[in-house]
């Protein structure tokens, strides 16, 4: 242990910071890593390369499009970690990105030769056969050539608006001894995969359109061409000071919403090489520079990747995915969850667990007597949503529901305008956050009268009330009926009505006012305890950290001698094992089958040790800009099974990454027990449940005693009591 004295005295930490954006970047360089991991089967490898692919196209549509207006009406503003100016930032970004264009192409081809090999194959036109050649210039003289808008580009023929992400082919052409260019948008009305008829080889539609230009651009002779999509800002102002005061929020947010598609270009991308005048003139008409501008052997849009799986004979599909995960479903619909949770707490784990249990909690609200109200924040909601149905009931059998529903859920804005109208109709009162907050944070109360007294039951989880991506995501759910807690939560749902963030709570950290003071209180408590001699202890698990008021006291608690262990998926702007810094904070990153999505915090050791559960990530924007809730896991035999939880992905040595002192990372020694902590998880669930919620048949099918996992709680309980690791 650090002598406390030692500590060195000094506040400039920026060589213990690194980048946000190029931090984000090398999270998904470890996504894309995923592709080449040879144990994952292969049509896994491909969905990796597109889940990268994917956020790559998010990343340059929001952060890049922010630093691309930062550069314009904020040129001198810097990282407040690192001092990088925005173009540095810019200039690194673009760096780092073409390299990783080279990688994804790389395990692009490898991953297409695994699944040739098993007749899965992606065709190119000269790959045909001549029949297959002559069924497909049928095909695209019937079907697709009606349907092309092909034009060339000159002061008659203006150069058109390119639609974010949509793919077009690009042509120089030569006629009467003139050079112009010529742009065909690919349809999105027709099916982009064509399968040929042995059900597993397929062509694209744009490869189609690419062979046939000279068809479509008669009488032009076709010199070079290439398939391009450009990216386009999506950062857009959801600021409300010029709001119309005529318009209520929802009428603002799709007005504003209508301008994504028309914001300014950030990147090009392009799929074979092409002139240098070619790059030059596009350069011009989308004011780009050519460090934006990537060339890629792959496919600019990966999202056919889904389609090819329903092709696949049971055999083959066997071969080349892994086996869909059965959440098991250890439930008794006749149980009254409510009444179960009045007893005693429950923690769900999502995907592990199945999420139908709250489902059917709300449901069975929606038609309980007692039930006076229900109130519920809402982020991100399935466009089918059995929730929502349940709430829509609830009001229709004349409960108060209140919905606050956030339409400002970034990609989800649409979705989300649709459910607030339809809560409105259905009679529950739907309400939007304070002016300049995002609420966040995922909180459910119910309130029953019984015996003339009101009561509560809360739900407070990480993750979103998403009945498709709570199967995608890891998060943790949390149904309590503490009182003192449901009267924190009644407090809070009371302050979102009237506007008001400064209410005070006796168990809840709320953010933007008390989550990271607290947070920070937390650092402070295990600082205590080292210097009075004592181990000082902090684990905290969530998507990202970014700030820096939180980043510079974790460093002086490493400095004093404070064991940290730093669970981050994502962005990590802290440098760890620095000496005489960091040394004391070991960070790793899981990236595996689901996305690891809960966000905890767990300061001390044994029966002192202090849990939370929160929907906040370690950002400035969700401490200081955003309504989250952070709540205490006061049930024992609960904080238990969390602090196994972190044990077991702290020992992950299959999928997990740690961060060493210059920024890399490296993937965690695989060397004696493998552990790997989803897999393990996804076992346990399957032989433990609730007992309350199972019935007779389904107790005695409870435990698999031949599990390999059988004895795994056994084996991690003994550790809790000097959770030191």
């Amino acid at each position: 242990m650090m002598n406390p004295q030692a500590v060195v005295n000094n506040h400039d930490f920026r060589h213990c910071m690194q980048n946000r954006e190029l931090s984000w970047l090398k999270f998904n360089e470890r996504v894309l890593e995923e592709a080449n991991f040879n144990s994952n089967p292969a049509l896994e490898r491909l969905k990796f390369i597109s889940i990268f692919s994917n956020n790559l196209d998010e990343f340059f549509m929001i952060r890049v499009g922010s630093l691309t207006d930062y550069l314009l009406f904020a040129p001198k503003y810097f990282d407040n970690k690192t001092g990088m100016t925005i173009k540095q930032q810019l200039e690194a970004v673009f760096n780092q990105t073409a390299s990783l264009y080279v990688l994804r192409d790389r395990y692009f081809n490898s991953v297409s030769a695994v699944l040739k090999q098993h007749g899965v194959n992606h065709l190119k036109m000269c790959d045909l056969t001549p029949s297959e050649h002559k069924k497909i210039e049928k095909y695209f003289l019937r079907e697709i050539l009606p349907v092309l808008s092909p034009q060339i580009i000159d002061n008659r023929h203006p150069f058109p608006h390119i639609n974010n992400k949509q793919l077009h082919v690009a042509v120089t052409l030569e006629h009467k001894n003139h050079t112009l260019f010529g742009l065909i948008a690919i349809p999105t009305t027709l099916e982009r995969v064509i399968f040929l008829e042995n059900n597993t080889s397929f062509l694209l539609l744009e490869d189609i359109v690419y062979y046939y230009l000279h068809v479509a651009f008669e009488p032009y002779k076709v010199h070079g061409k290439t398939i391009l999509a450009v990216t386009r800002n999506a950062d857009i102002n959801t600021e409300e000071r010029d709001v119309d005061e005529a318009l209520d929020y929802r009428q603002f947010m799709q007005k504003i919403l209508k301008k994504r598609h028309r914001l300014t270009p950030v990147r090009l991308e392009l799929q074979f090489t092409t002139s240098k005048k070619f790059i030059a003139f596009f350069c011009e008409k989308l004011n780009l520079k050519e460090t934006q501008i990537f060339s890629s052997s792959t496919p600019l849009d990966l999202t056919y990747c889904s389609k090819l799986e329903e092709k696949l004979t049971p055999e083959i599909r066997k071969k080349l995915t892994r086996p869909v995960y059965a959440t098991p479903e250890h439930f008794d619909k006749k149980i009254n969850i409510i009444r179960y949770v009045q007893k005693k707490d429950l923690l769900f784990s999502y995907p592990y667990e199945s999420f139908s249990q709250f489902l059917e909690m709300i449901r069975q609200a929606a038609e309980d007597q007692t039930v006076l109200s229900i109130k519920i924040t809402l982020y991100r909601l399935d466009s089918q949503s059995k929730l929502a149905e349940s709430l829509i009931r609830a009001a229709e059998n004349g409960k108060e529901v209140i919905v606050l529903m956030e339409l400002r859920a970034r990609f989800d804005e649409a979705n989300n305008i649709e459910w607030s109208k339809r809560f409105d109709e259905a009679g529950c009162r739907v309400i939007y956050g304070p002016t300049g907050y995002k609420v966040h944070t995922k909180v459910c109360l119910i309130t029953k009268k019984e015996s003339g007294k009101i009561c509560y039951i809360t739900q407070i989880g990480t993750g979103n009330y998403n009945e498709k991506t709570v199967k995608l995501y890891t998060d943790l759910s949390l149904l309590t009926a503490n009182q003192e807690i449901g009267k924190d939560v009644a407090l809070f749902f009371h302050n979102l009505l009237l506007g008001n963030l400064n209410g005070e709570y006796k168990h809840l950290w709320i953010a933007p006012n008390y989550y990271k003071q607290n947070l920070i209180q937390g650092i402070k408590e295990e600082c205590r305890k080292v210097k009075a001699g004592e181990n000082g202890r902090i684990i905290i698990k969530c998507n990202s950290l970014t700030d820096k008021d939180v980043i510079i006291k974790l460093i002086e608690a490493s400095q004093i001698g404070v064991k940290i262990s730093l669970i981050i998926r994502g962005i990590c702007c802290l440098i760890p094992k620095l000496p005489g810094y960091t040394e004391n904070i070991t960070v790793i990153s899981i990236v595996g089958r689901f996305l690891e999505h809960s966000r905890l915090c767990c300061f001390g050791t044994g029966t002192d040790t202090k849990l939370y559960i929160s929907s906040a990530d370690l950002m400035t924007r969700n401490t200081e800009r955003r309504i989250e809730v952070v709540c205490p896991i006061l049930d024992a035999e609960l904080k238990q099974r969390i602090c196994e939880m972190l044990e077991t992905m702290l020992k992950d040595n299959v999928k997990a990454w740690e961060q060493l002192s210059d920024g890399r990372y490296l993937r965690c020694s695989s060397t004696g027990l493998m552990i790997n902590s989803q897999e393990n998880f996804m076992e346990q669930a399957h032989i433990q449940s609730h007992p309350a919620f199972c019935s007779d048949e389904q107790r005695t099918k409870n435990v698999n005693p031949s599990s390999k996992f059988a004895d795994f709680s056994k084996r991690v309980k003994n550790r809790f009591l000097g959770f030191q690791s």
